[in-house]
């Protein structure tokens, strides 16, 4: 895979991550800086640029529109 700019290597770097509780697709969400996985309904902060991947530092989204 040939990646041509910063938005490409974001696109490819999020499609690798999933969510640790459901394994669903995540989805990054610029208003709270967070990984949105609708499966399992958690919002994953990120911290310096490093998404913090733990199901216990997860915020419950609950069918919030994010």
């Amino acid at each position: 895979m040939m990646i041509d700019n910063v938005y490409d290597m974001e696109e490819y770097l999020l499609n690798m991550l999933v969510c640790p509780q459901s394994g669903g697709k995540l989805e990054y969400c610029k208003k709270t800086n967070e990984l949105i996985c609708k499966t399992s309904g958690l919002a994953y902060p990120i911290k310096n640029n490093i998404p913090i991947m733990l199901i216990n530092r997860a915020r419950k989204i609950n069918g919030e529109n994010n």
